[in-house]
């Protein structure tokens, strides 16, 4: 079992505490999102951490498992403004406070700088690619399994100008520097999906996704898995284990 810290911190952007876990010694940070309304324990508690086990074993990776605040915002009630603007606060949280952080830690670890490896499973997908494809100078490798890539099915259909900001998909088809699409383009990227229950809207985002990369002629692994494969854990664990190889043995 790697080392675990845990941390529970004040955050100005929520107004409110946030917990976290961080696993193993040293590595490549990996920025760690939990599934819908899940929490900063969870990738321990479904035993996701036996797919990443080789690479804490080598001090190749350190995990950051972060909480979220899923059922303020997407699994709220309410006013939709109100709720975007509380995942906005969210993202201000990751973006602003939590990856300076990280940065340091894994910096003053590592004894070099390294860019963040963003992964998550379901809503946790939705996270870290909302966090790459408007951040993609901090991030450098993407693996998102089972993920919805545009709020709407949250918020329903809407021309809020923050839902757009927080859409995955809107940022394919809109005009960027040159240095957004070189970071872009430099990236490992890696997409999932399963053709099974509960994962057919994921399934529809995940090909939607890999038709804007296709446009855009952004190099990705967009992988479709069997009518087998369900919206679930175990298949997750399974992925993770299957595409660790891809991303990190080069």
């Amino acid at each position: 079992m790697p080392d675990i810290q845990y941390y529970k911190e004040y955050s100005p952007s929520l107004g409110r505490d946030m917990e976290f876990k961080i696993f193993g010694l040293k590595g490549k940070p990996v920025l760690v999102f939990p599934s819908f309304a899940g929490r900063f324990f969870q990738y321990e508690d479904f035993g996701m951490l036996e797919a990443w086990k080789p690479y804490l074993d080598d001090k190749r990776v350190q995990l950051f498992c972060v909480d979220s605040i899923d059922g303020e915002t997407f699994g709220g009630q309410g006013d939709v403004h109100a709720r975007i603007e509380r995942q906005e606060a969210y993202f201000r949280y990751i973006r602003n406070e939590f990856i300076p952080k990280l940065f340091d830690y894994s910096n003053f670890i590592n004894g070099v700088p390294q860019k963040i490896f963003a992964t998550g499973c379901s809503m946790g997908a939705y996270h870290a690619a909302n966090l790459f494809f408007r951040c993609p100078d901090v991030v450098d490798t993407l693996v998102g399994l089972s993920g919805v890539y545009h709020p709407r099915l949250f918020f329903g259909e809407t021309d809020d100008p923050l839902v757009s900001l927080n859409a995955p998909l809107e940022f394919l088809t809109a005009d960027h520097d040159d240095a957004y699409w070189h970071d872009i383009y430099r990236a490992r990227l890696v997409f999932c999906a399963g053709q099974g229950a509960y994962d057919e809207k994921m399934l529809d985002d995940t090909l939607a996704l890999k038709n804007l990369l296709d446009v855009r002629k952004i190099p990705a692994f967009v992988d479709i898995w069997g009518r087998d494969v369900t919206h679930d854990w175990p298949w997750w664990k399974k992925q993770m284990a299957y595409f660790l190889p891809r991303v990190l043995d080069f």
